[in-house]
């Protein structure tokens, strides 16, 4: 009787071919690619009744918290453009744009 799985892959379930890890996903607020560490923000605060959350950088959500109230935040909702408009959060974009996706630092707090 002939067999039908070879005694390498006695179950047939491997054919050589390995999948491709997926691409890391994109930061919501920055654009650029998430690295080890990836922080499930929620755009309009969990408080104000937010549900929907997004991939980002530890760096972005700490300016976005620096820079932003939760009512802010709860305004502007799911519109990048609109919080990008900010010119604090725009020079921190601009700045971090050529940066390693796991680069971290110190930020300043707002002056209220």
């Amino acid at each position: 009787m002939a067999r039908r799985h070879s005694k390498q892959d006695p179950y047939g379930d491997s054919h050589g071919e390995e999948e491709a890890p997926a691409p890391p996903p994109s930061c919501w607020l920055c654009g650029r690619a998430t690295g080890k560490t990836i922080i499930w923000h929620h755009p309009v605060p969990k408080s104000r009744g937010g549900r929907d959350v997004v991939p980002m950088h530890a760096i972005c959500q700490q300016t976005l918290t620096l820079n932003f109230t939760n009512s802010e935040l709860q305004r502007h909702g799911m519109d990048v453009e609109s919080l990008l408009a900010n010119p604090n959060v725009r020079k921190f974009v601009d700045w971090v744009a050529n940066k390693d996706p796991d680069f971290t630092a110190t930020l300043a707090r707002k002056k209220r």
